[in-house]
């Protein structure tokens, strides 16, 4: 390698066509003072609001500093069914809630993990062990860790278990907590040398009591029972005493209504056919729950669920990578929009296979599809329901050209009665394991 070392020769004689050349000059004054991305903003790329089949969705909601994006979204999703039951005009559904018991589980869910590996004689530099260390309490996660947490939990309306500080702000107790699972894993590995495994599984049990302690201190303890108090659209007050989580839930939305959508992605990667469905080691909340479980199609055939989920007034929630090509203030987001060619020459949009394959792009927002503008029964932009706030985009809403939306949408879940009799039953079989960081995997 060392002939291909750069030498100064090489750097002296760049840095000098850097300074004499017009156009980098102007570049490299603009970018003095100014975000790259602002800099390079195609004004021209901006599409319609309007939407050919859109779905009427509330206010958006407001995840602020932390990744939740995926309990936002599917509570976005849960809240819009409750709402029209209840005739409300608004209606939301506590976060704060099922982040509680979801970092609870993935506490639990990462120290078994640690325990099995243990079991299996591995050590702590092995890629899998190091994988489950780097972060095994996060904030991100999938569908079906989703469902897990809601049919065994529940759900809350957002009054009766609001936001904490903590739960908003996140990155101090994911610290904290993260560092416990690793001392841990430190104290358990030792244990295992000298033949104590007793002692590392009565450890994991006080280690799991002090952790779920530390959310209820940041969290709040949820109440076990609570009055479903709301307005409905006619401006009439409406009361239902003593619910609780569980009853609430089930008379609203139902673990069979819930259980019965199904995961779509699109990774169009040699290691993944089409029609085959996947799921991902080492990657859960509820060790008792399902585990992921995604049926690998064609983005056309993504895109025909998407819309016949639409079409009957349905949102959908569904994973993409946000990296590219948008803006967090203007809400038009399109691969035309920012010009990275023009400006250094550099093509970082490539082919979405290679990108998954070589890690240039993953999953890392999940959101709701409310909308989309036809034309000749096809998708030319779409509308999305974000939970970033009402003062990003428009009032919080986004609208994505079809070309990105093909290019940096992975997954969609949709119910089941959009499958064909060959998708259900791709969708039943035995899955194909993939490892813990395959990039179908990152959005948890």
């Amino acid at each position: 390698m060392k002939e291909q070392a750069l030498s100064q020769e090489y750097l002296q004689k760049t840095a000098d066509q850097a300074k004499n050349d017009g156009k980098l000059s102007l570049l490299r004054h603009a970018l003095s003072r100014t975000p790259l991305t602002a800099v390079i903003y195609r004004n021209e790329s901006r599409l319609s609001p309007e939407h050919s089949l859109e779905v009427k969705t509330m206010s958006v909601c407001d995840q602020k500093a932390s990744g939740r994006c995926w309990i936002f979204a599917g509570l976005n999703l849960l809240r819009e069914i409750i709402a029209k039951k209840l005739d409300a005009a608004n209606f939301e559904l506590s976060q704060n809630y099922l982040a509680l018991f979801d970092k609870v589980e993935k506490s639990n869910f990462a120290l078994c993990s640690i325990l099995s590996l243990l079991e299996e004689g591995k050590e702590p530099n092995e890629r899998v062990f190091m994988h489950v260390l780097t972060e095994p309490v996060g904030d991100g996660g999938q569908w079906d860790m989703f469902v897990n947490l809601v049919t065994k939990y529940g759900l809350l309306p957002k009054a009766a278990f609001p936001e904490t500080y903590q739960s908003s702000n996140t990155r101090e107790s994911d610290f904290l907590v993260n560092e416990a699972i690793r001392g841990f894993a430190a104290q358990a590995h030792k244990l295992f040398k000298s033949n104590r495994k007793q002692e590392a599984y009565r450890l994991k049990e006080e280690t799991i009591d002090k952790i779920y302690k530390l959310f209820l201190s940041c969290f709040g303890v949820p109440p076990e029972s609570f009055d479903l108090v709301y307005v409905d659209k006619k401006g009439e007050y409406h009361r239902e005493a003593d619910l609780t989580p569980s009853s609430f839930f089930e008379k609203y939305i139902g673990a069979e209504y819930l259980c019965a959508f199904q995961s779509l992605i699109n990774s169009p990667t040699e290691d993944k056919p089409f029609f085959h469905n996947f799921t991902v080691d080492y990657l859960g909340n509820v060790i008792e729950g399902r585990p992921i479980n995604h049926l690998n199609v064609p983005m056309d055939r993504m895109e025909e669920a998407i819309i016949a989920q639409l079409k009957d007034g349905l949102p959908v929630w569904f994973g993409s990578d946000v990296s590219f090509n948008r803006d967090r203030e203007l809400p038009y987001w399109s691969d035309q929009s920012h010009d990275y060619q023009g400006a250094f020459g550099l093509d970082i949009a490539f082919d979405k296979a290679d990108m998954l394959d070589f890690r240039g792009s993953a999953m890392n927002h999940a959101m709701l599809i409310t909308g989309v503008d036809l034309k000749d029964d096809k998708p030319v932009s779409w509308k999305i329901e974000n939970s970033w706030g009402d003062k990003n985009g428009d009032k919080g809403y986004y609208y994505m050209s079809e070309s990105w939306f093909s290019h940096f949408v992975y997954q969609a879940v949709v119910s089941s009665r959009y499958l064909n009799e060959a998708e259900k039953k791709a969708a039943a079989a035995e899955p194909t394991h993939l490892p813990p960081w395959d990039p179908m995997g990152t959005l948890a």
